[in-house]
């Protein structure tokens, strides 16, 4: 099955997973996802993700989402840069998500990092998704 959009079905199949309150979702896998999921990772909103290999040698990540009280960790996640409207940007112009308290997930010539990493180290890139 191929996806017009696969980062969007991947940002769907997680907010989804949230909205039922599901402990792990599975995904397509592909190198871009997970590098997504890294950041996800580092910064807190998700607990972890594996890799498993399919009998095709097609692998699916299986993502364990994260909760606070019962109350999913991602209030928010929206996909910013799409296939019709790439959406780039300049180290100095990367948005603040919620004055701060989210993050820009950017691609960039030094691979898919946050927003504060990509201000920090000053380059610009894609902005693929905000989370909150």
């Amino acid at each position: 099955m191929s996806f017009t959009d696969p980062i969007a079905d991947m940002i769907t199949r997680i907010r989804n997973g949230q909205l039922r309150t599901l402990s792990t979702v599975t995904i397509p896998s592909s190198k871009f996802r997970a590098r997504i999921l890294d950041v996800l990772k580092d910064e807190g909103y998700i607990s972890d993700y594996k890799f498993e290999s399919d009998k095709k040698n097609k692998g699916t990540l299986i993502v364990n989402l994260k909760y606070n009280n019962g109350l999913p960790v991602i209030k928010e996640i929206t996909r910013v840069s799409k296939p019709g409207r790439r959406i780039y940007t300049k180290a100095d112009s990367i948005p603040k998500i919620q004055s701060g308290l989210g993050i820009a997930i950017v691609s960039t010539s030094m691979g898919i990092m946050s927003d504060n990493d990509a201000r920090s180290k000053n380059i610009g890139g894609e902005i693929i998704c905000k989370v909150f």
